[in-house]
């Protein structure tokens, strides 16, 4: 899904495709000027949005993809916001702790069952309670396995369910991370410096901060209708209340989040 960027020379627009990083180094051309347009956002966001316009646009199977994707990138969001939280809470350096969890995070990389594994095991550490929504049913496995390795064509009406089923549990575990989320958020925060201190001084930095599913959560601005707002550091034991189903989670947020992406796109 390419979006429109804006030229900071010359103010005309051109379509760019997200880059993996989020970094965009880009060259006008209209103009010819430089400039590196940096997206504060993240894999798993960028993921299920584009699931998100797959399904609005009648590309179910694809949206199947794109959504199992975001769900395992966000994952590695959770493994890594909990484990940077764990080590500032021990006094640990943010560099060195995040520097010790890329190297730790290589080992299963290329393996997405050894990932939830570390999920599990950061969800338990900071919950202290069950991953009990881990079970192949309760995310939908089955059904994507079918689509994405059996080639099965699924009816819109399956997606929709499944996309609800991964949005509500990104959206749960978005809240209960609270301001725990944070951590990850400076983590990408650092390499976008990183890479600033080393664009040349005729390149312009440009940050942009897109929509998205996920935006109102990410930012803890007020959660959707019934939810309540992020939760703060500190977590209930209890786990929290279900006051909406999935459905009508996922269903609330396309209609609040959808029209803001397809003007990100058209503008």
């Amino acid at each position: 899904m390419p979006f429109p960027a804006t030229c900071p020379h010359c103010r005309r627009e051109q379509p760019v495709e997200f880059a993996d990083s989020l970094i965009h180094d880009l060259k006008c051309p209209h103009c010819g000027g430089r400039f590196c347009l940096f997206v504060r956002k993240h894999k798993f966001e960028v993921l299920f949005d584009l699931g998100t316009q797959a399904l609005l646009g009648g590309y179910a199977r694809e949206a199947v993809a794109s959504f199992a994707a975001a769900l395992e990138r966000f994952f590695e969001f959770y493994v890594r916001a909990a484990t940077l939280e764990r080590a500032a809470a021990t006094g640990q350096e943010f560099g060195a702790a995040e520097t010790l969890l890329d190297r730790t995070w290589r080992h299963v990389a290329s393996q997405s069952e050894r990932q939830v594994g570390m999920f599990a095991l950061a969800y338990l550490l900071r919950e202290g309670r069950e991953p009990e929504f881990l079970g192949s049913q309760a995310l939908g496995a089955d059904f994507r396995n079918r689509v994405i390795h059996r080639g099965y064509l699924p009816p819109r009406t399956e997606v929709e369910a499944y996309a609800a089923r991964v949005f509500a549990l990104i959206d749960r575990l978005l809240g209960e991370l609270g301001e725990g989320a944070g951590h990850a958020e400076l983590a990408q925060e650092r390499a976008f410096a990183a890479h600033l201190a080393n664009l040349p001084d005729v390149v312009v930095a440009v940050f942009e901060e897109h929509p998205g599913m996920f935006r109102a959560r990410r930012f803890g601005g007020a959660g959707l209708e019934g939810l309540g707002p992020a939760k703060s550091a500190r977590r209930p034991a209890a786990p929290p209340p279900t006051r909406l189903n999935d459905a009508q989670v996922f269903g609330q947020a396309l209609r609040e989040r959808a029209p803001l992406l397809d003007r990100l796109k058209s503008r």
